[in-house]
């Protein structure tokens, strides 16, 4: 009977404690929010499971790939039964963060908890050490919900012994705990919720440890968790560490950088990677906004769990800057096996290698000849795969328009003529003609540099206004949507803005690409004009550096209240973007301001959390109440992205120029 009324007692725990529901019963709940303060797994592809964490507690796991979310939520609660329920999610909470491995101190009424976080380096489950203590005796629960193959709405679960487990069919979890759950139960919250209680009090019994294991069904998931179970929680976390610690002593780490964001940086990087398909690096472990829990946007699973060629490009060269070549030849054959029959590569796919979004970015079809170049790949199938790329980049057509027109540039909302767009596209065309040239394969060489000769000539003619109201002085548009940048050809930007705009306003840091693939000098006339305008329209200076929004007019970013972005919900703001930070530290290298750049590197450090996860935007000065110009937005964070445009230009000072440039294409064009 005792036990009876314990269970009872949990289940109405649960529902004083469980967040207000996002749908109907069996309704997919949605991603907890993208401001991440932690993203681990261990460095052995023998533990093909990931975690993120909240403000507080554990927020989506990922398995048996990064494109698969399998929980949404594992979180603590602490109760004296009577008076007060607080989960750790509630109370303030800070996160320390070691080789990706994370403390939480969460701070409540009279007592203090210390999480730590690890996944086990030999098996597919997450290892959380829970330690309590106060001064009267207490009650902790743990509280979790399944989201099995990125779902959610069909998940079953019972108590199995002492264990909670959970199946969909295809795969399942247990949660078990040493010493074992006091008490389970499973109920059906909307969602599929478990509730376990711990054997501690916080006075005499302190710590327990829980683990959260997955597998194909429910015995392979419940041996795993009992496995590792058995070892002891230090010893787990020792070799967690060391084997990071022993992918770090592989690298070189450079003399400009912070160590700690440095290192945190990489390894993130590294930890983006997939188990089971190497070379597939996702965007982030987070789904930011409306991505996260309207599914008529993002339907399962989410666009930031994807492979997107532009992002594994900005990974690939950080990586080879780090000194990790290896991953950096796995992402190309990662490219070769998803590029498409007609020789483009999907906007982005799983990390299986699915196509999800399925637009033409020219840019994503060009930097993977520019990667595979920097790494002087030379083996047939790779020659192949440059071929068809430029071919298909050559022979594109769409709308009426010829390339290098794209359906999409770097933005993924506006088709036209983009200066970051073409000077991809050139710098793909010259890699290209110099990898078949070495294949023996002179005519179509010379084909490919002359149409990138072409384009080079013309890209000002497509994208550059002499009659804009920014300056009396030609400076490069965002695009234009039909090469004819004096023309007020109106166009809506998208994400919420709600009329149109004149192209000859809409400006975008992106030219710098022309810059940076080594297309057009620094000291260019139209170049300097554009980075003038483009401080002053769309720059901003906040308390740890300046900063950049992506484009005018932007609306890929949070409420003026701070509410999250979602489409058809009222007007929205992009905010600012550390990347752009990194990118103009990289010019400023070729025009000859290192100090400059130095200042960009630190800028880029000091946006980070307190776990050192770098974000995708930062607050500007329309910031909402309570929070401050130049910290981390509810953007996607970690943003690998962002993590790599540090590394690289770490590494880019330390060189005295960027380390990503082509050089076959700097010198044809900059001789």
């Amino acid at each position: 009977m005792r036990r009876l009324r314990l269970l009872s007692a949990l289940v109405g725990l649960f529902i004083m404690v469980a967040p207000p529901a996002l749908g109907q019963t069996g309704a997919n709940p949605g991603y907890l929010p993208a401001d991440k303060q932690g993203f681990g797994t261990a460095r052995s592809i023998e533990s093909p499971v990931w975690f993120t964490l909240g403000r507080g507690g554990m927020t989506e796991t990922f398995y048996p790939d990064l494109s698969t979310p399998a929980s949404r939520r594992l979180d603590f609660v602490v109760t004296d039964g009577r008076a007060f329920v607080q989960r750790l999610s509630d109370v303030r909470v800070r996160t320390e963060q070691d080789r990706l491995s994370y403390r939480q101190i969460a701070n409540g009424r009279g007592w203090t908890a210390t999480v730590t976080y690890v996944t086990d380096p030999a098996r597919a489950s997450v290892m959380i050490d829970f330690e309590l203590r106060s001064h009267r005796p207490l009650r902790g629960h743990v509280l979790y919900e399944p989201t099995l193959s990125a779902k959610g709405v069909d998940d079953q679960g019972k108590s199995v012994g002492d264990a909670l487990v959970a199946s969909d069919g295809t795969a399942a979890s247990a949660l078990v705990a040493e010493p074992p759950f006091f008490a389970t139960s499973t109920g059906n919250l909307r969602n599929l919720q478990q509730t376990g209680q711990l054997k501690i009090d916080g006075v005499r019994d302190r710590n327990a440890v829980v683990i959260l294991s997955y597998g194909d069904n429910e015995q392979n998931a419940l041996t795993t968790a009992r496995a590792s179970a058995q070892q002891r929680f230090a010893d787990v976390r020792r070799s967690y560490v060391e084997g990071w610690n022993d992918y770090l002593r592989g690298l070189k780490t450079p003399a400009s950088a912070q160590r700690a964001i440095y290192e945190t940086s990489v390894l993130v990087l590294a930890a983006s990677e997939d188990k089971r398909n190497r070379g597939a690096f996702i965007a982030s472990p987070s789904e930011p906004w409306a991505f996260g829990t309207n599914q008529e946007v993002s339907p399962t699973p989410g666009p930031y769990h994807l492979v997107w060629p532009r992002d594994l490009y900005q990974i690939a060269t950080a990586l080879i800057a780090a000194g990790d070549v290896a991953a950096a030849n796995r992402t190309v054959d990662h490219i070769i096996g998803v590029q498409q029959p007609d020789g483009h590569f999907p906007q982005n796919n799983t990390v299986s290698g699915r196509p999800y979004w399925t637009s033409i970015q020219l840019d994503e079809s060009a930097l993977p000849i520019v990667l595979a170049w920097q790494l002087d790949r030379r083996d047939t199938k790779t020659v192949a795969m440059v071929r068809r790329a430029a071919d298909f980049i050559i022979g594109y057509e769409q709308d009426g328009f010829s390339a290098p027109w794209s359906q999409q540039e770097r933005w993924e909302n506006q088709s036209g003529y983009s200066p970051g767009t073409i000077a991809a596209t050139i710098a793909g065309l010259v890699c290209a003609a110099d990898m078949v040239e070495r294949s023996g394969d002179a005519a179509t060489a010379q084909r490919y540099r002359s149409i990138a000769d072409d384009w080079a000539a013309r890209v000002e003619s497509w994208t550059v206004t002499s009659n804009g109201p920014h300056s009396p002085q030609p400076y490069y548009l965002r695009l234009t949507k039909d090469g004819q940048p004096n023309q007020g050809t109106a166009y809506n930007p998208g994400d919420n803005y709600p009329g149109t705009v004149d192209q000859r306003t809409q400006v975008d840091p992106s030219f710098l690409e022309l810059v940076r693939l080594g297309v057009k000098s620094p000291q260019d006339a139209t170049i300097r004009n554009t980075i003038d305008v483009v401080d002053r329209v769309l720059g901003e200076t906040t308390p740890v550096g300046q900063f950049w929004h992506r484009f005018t007019n932007d609306g890929f970013g949070e409420r003026p209240d701070g509410g999250p972005w979602d489409i058809g919900k009222g007007r929205t703001y992009g905010r600012l973007w550390p990347i752009f930070a990194g990118e103009r530290g990289e010019y400023e290298l070729l025009a000859g301001k290192a100090h400059a750049a130095k200042v960009r590197l630190r800028a880029m450090a000091a946006t980070a959390n307190d776990s050192m996860m770098l974000p995708e935007q930062v607050w500007d000065r329309e910031a909402p109440f309570g929070r401050r110009p130049g910290t981390p937005t509810t953007s996607a964070t970690p943003l690998v992205w962002t993590h790599a445009q540090y590394v690289r230009l770490a590494w880019s000072i330390d060189a005295g120029k960027p380390v990503e440039q082509p050089g076959v294409v700097a010198e044809r064009y900059l001789k």
